[in-house]
C-alpha cells in the first residue's frame, strides 16, 4: 500500500484502470438495485475526474465525500422500502374481512305484539 502512495497521478491511474480490467474480466456481475446504481454514479464522477487529469488527492477526497452521500442515500432508500412494506401490510389486514369471533353477535329483532297493534 505504500509503494501506491509514491506513484505519479499517471501511473495510479493506469493500475485503477489495470484493477477494473481484471476486475471486469473476473469480477462477478453485480446485481441492478439502488445500490448499484449510485456505485455506477460515483463511478462515472470519479472516471469523469480521472479523464480531466483531477490531481489523484482531489479525486480521492471527492469520492470519499461521495462514498458518504451514497450511505446517506442508501439509508434513506432502505427507510423508503420499509415505509412502504409496513403501508402495504397495514393496507392488507384492513382490507381482510373479520372473523365472527371478533364482532359482537347482533340480537335478532323482536317480532311485534300480538294482535297486529303496534306498541
Amino acid at each position: 500500500m505504500r509503494q501506491l502512495d509514491t506513484l505519479t497521478d499517471e501511473k495510479a491511474y493506469q493500475l485503477l484502470d489495470y484493477v477494473e480490467f481484471v476486475a471486469s474480466r473476473h469480477g462477478t456481475k453485480e446485481s441492478t438495485s439502488v445500490g448499484s446504481l449510485f456505485s455506477r454514479f460515483t463511478e462515472g464522477v470519479e472516471d469523469t475526474l480521472r479523464a480531466g487529469k483531477v490531481s489523484a488527492t482531489a479525486i480521492s477526497e471527492t469520492m470519499g465525500l461521495l462514498n458518504k452521500a451514497v450511505g446517506v442515500l442508501n439509508g434513506v432508500a432502505a427507510a423508503g422500502k420499509s415505509v412502504a412494506s409496513d403501508i402495504v401490510s397495514v393496507a392488507t389486514s384492513a382490507t381482510k374481512p373479520a372473523t365472527p369471533e371478533a364482532t359482537e353477535p347482533t340480537a335478532a329483532p323482536e317480532p311485534p305484539p300480538a294482535g297486529g297493534a303496534p306498541a
